[in-house]
């Protein structure tokens, strides 16, 4: 029986396993100590980044991004329509308000234009999305003319470990970047997140905030409230394991885009998102395809053994979102937008079968 192949799936290696093994027979404790340190210490090194802070999941980096800002009740922080639910919920969870603004045709990315006509008084931040690594060349200057205007802007780069914009790494641009370590991310430690920033007082605020308000562990003298968004050495066990092969990883997601582009090449109906290899490392592949052929083509992969899955929706249209405005971008590329197989498992010769089926179905 051929295999299936599942648009996403983590790849845990020996090296992994005998990370944690090591630390299980170590005496650690499980609760963040010193490898959670040194995970934190490998992201800064990788990133460029001064200081990162961990957090249970890539939607408490944002939360506690936010939060570390002075974000809060009564602002507004403008999120781009198209992106994972996270980036916006975390706002809510923050106590601010959602503005959603519409992305740009070319990186899928917010529009760094809209955004900037959307700002009024009471705008806080900007959450910036990084969208499967890409970034508009112009984002840079876009935060330098935010922070003239006071506010604040936080990257959400949980997809673009391994991305750069302009020669600097992706979350290190704005005011704060978060990143995921999801089980479908390029580095996982099953759940878990991350914040870098450059700014020191924004560094010393996640770390009261992460762990009660308080200065260290042990001690119960809280200078302001806070939670408990501390992470495990356990994960951290994981994490560092894949850290030490990251290149590996990077290159072997690029590799595997590189494929996708030159087996989908001059389908027609099929539309790859412009990518530059040297900056970005894709997190997903990802395509454009004709609005009444993407549910048909998903079925058709399906019964054919392969697994594909949708993009997100506009959240403005969402139930949850529920917000009146004009968002055609967004709504045309969730409308076309699909991810195919990408995970680290996949060899040339399933990539081929993928394509393969695309162009059977586009040939009728």
């Amino acid at each position: 029986m051929t295999k299936y192949i599942p648009q996403m799936e983590p790849l845990i290696t020996e090296g992994d396993v005998q990370a944690v093994n090591e630390y299980l027979t170590s005496g650690g404790w499980l609760t963040e100590f010193t490898e959670t340190r040194l995970f934190e210490k490998s992201i800064c090194e990788y990133t460029g980044a001064r200081f990162c802070s961990m957090a249970p999941s890539g939607t408490l980096a944002l939360f506690l991004a936010l939060k570390a800002c002075d974000i809060g009740r009564d602002d507004e922080v403008i999120v781009p329509d198209l992106t994972m639910a996270a980036t916006a919920t975390a706002v809510l969870l923050a106590g601010a308000r959602v503005v959603f603004a519409d992305i740009e045709p070319g990186t899928l990315c917010l529009d760094l234009g809209r955004a900037e006509q959307l700002i009024s008084a009471r705008t806080k931040a900007v959450l910036f999305v990084s969208l499967n690594g890409r970034a508009p060349m112009g984002l840079a200057d876009f935060v330098a003319r935010c922070r003239s205007r006071g506010v604040t802007v936080i990257e959400d780069a949980a997809q673009s470990l391994g991305s750069f914009c302009a020669g600097r790494h992706l979350g290190t641009i704005g005011d704060g970047g978060c990143f995921s370590f999801s089980s479908q991310k390029i580095v996982t430690t099953g759940q878990g997140g991350a914040v870098v920033t450059d700014d020191e007082e924004i560094y010393r605020k996640m770390r009261l905030l992460r762990d009660f308000g308080r200065l260290e562990g042990g001690a119960d003298h809280y200078l302001r409230v806070g939670w408990n968004l501390k992470f495990t050495d356990l994960q951290a066990a994981i994490g560092l394991s894949q850290m030490r092969r990251l290149a590996e990883i990077v290159d072997r997601k690029k590799r595997i885009f590189a494929l996708y582009r030159e087996h989908l090449s001059g389908i027609k109906g099929i539309e790859i998102p412009a990518t530059d290899l040297g900056s970005v490392t894709p997190w997903f592949v990802d395509v454009l395809v004709d609005k009444e052929a993407k549910r048909p083509l998903m079925e058709h992969l399906h019964v054919n053994g392969v697994g594909s899955r949708e993009f997100y929706p506009a959240l403005h249209s969402e139930p949850a979102f529920s917000i009146a405005g004009a968002f055609p971008v967004a709504e045309a590329v969730s409308s076309r937008g699909l991810w195919l197989p990408s995970s680290l498992r996949l060899d040339e010769t399933e990539v081929k079968r993928v394509c393969g089926l695309i162009r059977q179905f586009v040939a009728g």
